[in-house]
């Protein structure tokens, strides 16, 4: 018989603690949820209801039968420890469950984790990828059928320039070579990766100017090449937010965006890089006057909070190793979690900006948004000044060629075509123009 230790009970329920007053089918549950997350400890001859210590009957002979019993009902077998202890006089039992190395374990075919105080059914996909954590593995790993030959030359130039200006990785001179090494092509054949990063895709990034929530001033889905969608995002970002300007130490006239670009652009390969890629669901930026949200499918990896994220000390984890090692290479990420980090410095220097995360599920969204207290007219006038140059720039443009169409207004304005329409809405609303005849054989007639 194991002998029982004076024990004191401290703290209460909590995401490695759990107490009940005999053992049952909910206390396996527990030591299949502590393995799948950090570990954790069950007290047995507690009752939770009733806060207090009710003791349970124990032998040598019942532990052993536990401990066949949990063996028996979790695949891979667990094998947690048990040591008896007394408090009051009455005997309680402590089952310690360490962090099991190969996740995730079942209790008949079920799969739970530990979340706060309670125990979490894991859906299909969450079992996925916890497997492939398990196993250092990712989904970007995965090969496909794409030949290298059938990679966007534009994408892959621009990545063999940004990893020679970033210094990370010296190339062989042979890129389909360097592709082998880096790991974004396996057994001869182009990883999933390699097709976001550089091919064909389906995913997308949809984007938006947004007035309000129901009234879109612009919008665009770009479905590029990961390396190339994210320069082509953030130049539609840069044409809808605000840029004022300020004399530098040297006099010189200085650009202000309304955000910081760097902040912006974190946020953005954040989204990207933890993207959830078996999600249909496209990566979604909406731009207002005064916030940026930036929403993606792809909950928090597992172990990981929101307030996690608001310390400089977090253990970071990625989602898709292979596009983290890309955008590493190419110097537009760190891996080491420290971009929560300079996100924080940077705003430093907007202090009427502020940053928040929001855990829904399976969606995780990020938002800058300048503080609504501290708009002031002068921040208001930008925004509006903006707006007006742009119709300007469009009503001269008219004024010169009254034949002009919305196509070549696009290109020469670089807004897309519903961006165009929004605007040339506000010039009739305004009087100043109309069409006549049809879209392709009529003209612009100048009212005033």
């Amino acid at each position: 018989m194991i002998n029982p230790q004076t024990y004191t009970l401290l703290g209460k329920e909590s995401e490695t603690m759990e107490f009940k007053s005999s053992f049952c089918k909910e206390v396996i549950e527990t030591v299949v949820a502590f393995s799948n997350a950090r570990g954790g400890k069950i007290v047995l001859g507690y009752s939770d209801d009733k806060k207090e210590v009710v003791g349970i009957d124990v032998s040598d002979e019942i532990i052993q039968k536990w401990i066949n019993e949990i063996k028996q009902n979790t695949q891979p077998a667990v094998f947690p420890s048990f040591a008896l202890h007394t408090t009051n006089g009455k005997t309680i039992v402590e089952i310690q469950v360490d962090e099991f190395p190969l996740k995730p374990v079942s209790f008949n075919n079920c799969y739970f984790c530990r979340k706060k105080n309670s125990n979490y059914r894991l859906s299909s996909d969450e079992v996925a990828e916890m497997r492939f954590i398990s196993l250092n593995y990712s989904f970007d790993a995965f090969e496909v059928d794409t030949k290298f030959e059938r990679l966007d030359t534009t994408a892959l130039n621009l990545f063999s320039k940004r990893l020679a200006e970033s210094g990370r990785y010296i190339s062989s001179g042979n890129l389909q070579e360097d592709f082998i090494k880096l790991g974004f092509i396996n057994k001869g054949k182009l990883t999933r990766a390699a097709q976001l990063l550089f091919g064909i895709h389906h995913t997308a990034i949809h984007i938006g100017r947004f007035k309000s929530n129901d009234v879109i001033i612009d919008d665009m889905v770009i479905r590029s090449p990961l390396i190339l969608a994210v320069e082509k995002a953030m130049n539609f970002i840069k044409q809808n937010i605000m840029c004022s300007y300020e004399l530098t130490g040297e006099l010189k006239r200085g650009e202000r965006w309304q955000y910081p670009l760097q902040a912006i652009r974190e946020l953005l390969l954040n989204a990207i890089v933890h993207k959830d890629y078996k999600n249909s669901t496209d990566v979604m930026i909406k731009i207002f006057d005064n916030s940026i949200e930036i929403t993606n499918p792809g909950r928090l990896m597992r172990g990981l909070t929101i307030e996690d994220l608001q310390t400089d000390h977090y253990k970071v984890q990625h989602r898709n190793k292979l596009l983290t090692e890309a955008f590493y290479l190419t110097g537009d990420i760190e891996k080491y979690g420290t971009g929560f980090i300079c996100l924080r410095k940077w705003l430093r220097d907007y202090p009427k900006v502020e940053y928040r995360f929001t855990n829904c599920g399976e969606i995780l969204q990020m938002e800058l948004l300048v503080n609504e207290d501290n708009i002031t007219m002068e921040t208001v006038n930008v925004t509006e000044r903006t707006a007006e140059k742009t119709v300007e720039k469009i009503l001269d443009m008219i004024i010169n060629n009254p034949q002009i169409t919305q196509v070549e207004l696009a290109k020469l304005t670089g807004l897309t075509r519903r961006g165009v329409e929004w605007n040339l809405s506000k010039l009739k609303a305004k009087g100043l123009i109309e069409r006549i005849g049809t879209d392709k054989g009529g003209y612009w007639k100048i009212i005033t």
